[in-house]
C-alpha cells in the first residue's frame, strides 16, 4: 500500500530542493547567472544542471551545460537536465490504473532516483512536492512496461501524468519542468482543491508541454 509523506523524505537525499525553492521565491533584482562560472544568463530559457550529490538544480549556461551532457562528465556528479518531451498516443490509462497509483490530486510526476535506486512518486501539495511511496510491483503493472519508461533517464527526467475530467495524459519531461510545477502550485494553492489560479496554471503548463511533446520515434538516434 502506498503511503504519503511531505517532501523531502526522513531518509536518504532529497531531490532539487534548491530547484524547488528557485520557482517559489519572489522575483529577485538581481540577474540570474550560471552556478558554476559564474556569467549572466537568460532569466527564461536557460539551461539547469542536477547536482546528484546534493539532490538540487543549478542554473547552467549553454557552455557548462554542453560539459555535462553525457553521464560520466565529471564523475557523473552533475548532470545536464535534456530537454526532450515524448508523449506516448499507443499507451492510454483508465481510472483502475489510476486507483493503482494512489495518487490523491489529478497529476503526478515519476523518476528514478540514481542515488537510492528507487522510483520516485510525487505530486505537487501546498507544503510543496509530497511523496508517495510506490510499490514497484504497481510501477511495473500502471507505466513500466511502456516506451516512455523505457526511455527515462535517471534524475533528469520524469513522467508527468495527469487526469482531467475523465481523460488521462502521460509525458516523458525534464524533471525541472516538474519542479516548476511544484513551484507553482505551492505558490497559488488555496483552498482544498487549489483554487481557480492553480487549476489556470496547471492547464497552461500542459498545454506547453503537449505543444513541445512528439513521438519517441521522432526522437534522433543517438
Amino acid at each position: 500500500m502506498s503511503t504519503a509523506q511531505a517532501w523531502p523524505p526522513r531518509t536518504g537525499p532529497s531531490p532539487a530542493r534548491g530547484g524547488l525553492r528557485r520557482f517559489v521565491r519572489p522575483p529577485q533584482p538581481q540577474q540570474e547567472r550560471c552556478e558554476l562560472c559564474g556569467v549572466v544568463v537568460a532569466e527564461a530559457g536557460h539551461r539547469h544542471l542536477v547536482d546528484t550529490e546534493k539532490r538540487s538544480l543549478a542554473c547552467a549556461c549553454t557552455a557548462c551545460a554542453m560539459l555535462f551532457d553525457h553521464s560520466g562528465a565529471a564523475g557523473g556528479r552533475f548532470r545536464t537536465v535534456p530537454d526532450r518531451y515524448f508523449a506516448d498516443p499507443g499507451h492510454s490509462l483508465d481510472d483502475g490504473a489510476w486507483d493503482l497509483l494512489q495518487i490523491p490530486v489529478s497529476v503526478a510526476f515519476f523518476f528514478r532516483n540514481a542515488a537510492l535506486d528507487r522510483l520516485v512518486a510525487l505530486y505537487p501539495s501546498p507544503a510543496g512536492a509530497t511523496e508517495s511511496e510506490l510499490d514497484p510491483a504497481t510501477w511495473q503493472t500502471v507505466l513500466g512496461g511502456t516506451r516512455l519508461a523505457e526511455l527515462l533517464e535517471p534524475d533528469i527526467e520524469a513522467l508527468l501524468v495527469r487526469r482531467s475530467e475523465g481523460r488521462y495524459e502521460c509525458f516523458l519531461v525534464p524533471i525541472d519542468i516538474c519542479y516548476e510545477l511544484v513551484g507553482r502550485m505551492r505558490l497559488h494553492w488555496q483552498g482544498f482543491d487549489g483554487g481557480a489560479e492553480a487549476r489556470a496554471d496547471l492547464a497552461e503548463l500542459f498545454a506547453r508541454v503537449n505543444r513541445r511533446a512528439r513521438t519517441p520515434k521522432e526522437d534522433p538516434a543517438p
